[in-house]
Order: structure tokens, then C-alpha cells, then sequence
């Protein structure tokens, strides 16, 4: 499907309510596309609608980006300002959504540059989302708000200590970017490189269930 501009598909399992059912929302990393992260669908609860989009652009050797990205001795590096118009199309595709599916709440994830651009979407509109979930991914000064209207934004970030695209110290530095800001985070460390390690899929999985069982 496309919507505001944006191609998605849904994951919606037998199980979810017939109307209104919470929403996932899930953006994918450099150069994957919107199957990657529905493989996740089956393992998270079976109430979530799980919409994956792809990125906008095009890469010449396959798959999809939400904005460029450099790597460097020190980690990787954007300029945030790529992701702006993105960053637009994401918010779209949340109004849009909300319109199709009606949900009783909205989640957004993303996984490592699709982390970023979750965490900005929920950032810049935080009472559109019940929470935002950001896997092995960055947070930059540029995505911060400047106001409070952020405070108590439930935040679940994940990082893996042997990640050799993003280093554990560029996950803990957006880690104490987001701490000044009064957000509800819980941020995790595990034993893995640059992915979703079993552990941490079933703490993601916890984290959603304890937010869907509270009203």
C-alpha cells in the first residue's frame, strides 16, 4: 500500500480486536526495506497491527535509506537535516494511518537509522504516540525538542555492546541526551552486534505488553 507518499505493508494477526487495535508502526535500517522489521510481527502480542513502511529513497546497490549516512574511525555520522522531509512523510503516514485503522494507541520503532528517525517522529509529536521503540540506533541534538512537552514519553532503546556500525558509546551518549528531558526510558544493553538478539526481543516484547495492559 502507499499512503502520503510513503509504501507500507501490515502484519495483522487473527488474534487482534476487529476495531481498534493498539498500532506498531516500524521503520527499517540503511538499506533494508519494510519486510525487514516485519519479521518481528509474529513475535510481538497478537493485538498489535504491525505496519512496517519503506524508506523513500532508493540505493544503488539494493534496498532503501531514510537519509545518508557516513562511517567513520569514531561511529557513524548524518546530518539530521537529510531526514527532515522524511520525517514528514513519516507523520503523514501516522495521520493516515490513524484514519484507516482507527487504533486505540500508536507505537513507533525503528531499527538503527530507522531508530532515528523514530525517535525524532516521537519526539517532535510526542501525544501522538503511547511510546517509541529504538533499536541499536542514534539520537542527535538536532532531534531535540525545545520544550517539555516530552516528559514522561515512554522511550525503549536497545544497543549491543559489539555493535561495529554504531559503538556502544555513541548508543550511551544518545542515551544522556535523552535523560535531561524527564522521558519515561528504559535503555538496555546486551551481548550482541548490530541487531535484535533474542533477549532483547523478548524485553521489547515485555515492554509493549506492559503498556498495552495499562489503560
Amino acid at each position: 500500500m502507499t499512503t502520503a507518499s510513503l509504501y507500507y505493508v501490515v502484519h495483522k494477526s487473527p488474534d487482534a480486536p476487529p476495531e481498534g487495535a493498539p498500532l506498531l508502526l516500524l521503520l527499517h535500517g540503511y538499506g533494508a526495506d519494510e519486510e525487514d522489521l516485519l519479521g518481528l510481527a509474529p513475535h510481538l502480542d497478537a493485538r498489535l497491527i504491525c505496519v512496517s513502511a519503506r524508506a523513500p529513497y532508493a540505493l544503488d546497490f539494493g534496498g532503501f535509506a531514510w537519509f545518508n549516512i557516513e562511517i567513520g574511525a569514531e561511529g557513524l555520522r548524518f546530518a539530521f537535516a537529510e531526514a527532515e522531509e522524511p520525517l514528514v512523510q513519516v507523520l503523514a503516514l501516522v495521520d493516515a494511518l490513524r484514519q484507516e485503522h482507527r487504533p486505540t494507541r500508536v507505537f513507533i520503532a525503528g531499527f538503527s537509522q530507522g531508530a532515528s528517525m523514530a525517535l525524532a517522529a516521537a519526539l517532535k509529536r510526542p501525544r501522538d504516540f503511547a511510546g517509541v521503540i529504538a533499536l541499536s540506533g542514534l539520537c542527535c541534538p538536532e532531534m531535540l525538542p525545545e520544550n517539555a512537552a516530552v516528559r514522561d514519553l515512554k522511550v525503549f532503546m536497545s544497543h549491543g555492546h559489539f555493535d561495529p556500525v554504531i559503538p556502544i558509546a555513541q548508543a550511551r551518549a544518545s542515551r544522556d541526551l535523552l535523560l535531561p528531558l524527564g522521558l519515561d526510558l528504559q535503555y538496555k544493553e546486551y551481548d550482541m552486534p548490530h541487531a535484535i538478539a533474542p533477549p532483547c526481543l523478548e524485553d521489547l516484547d515485555a515492554w509493549l505488553r506492559a503498556r498495552l495492559d495499562t489503560p
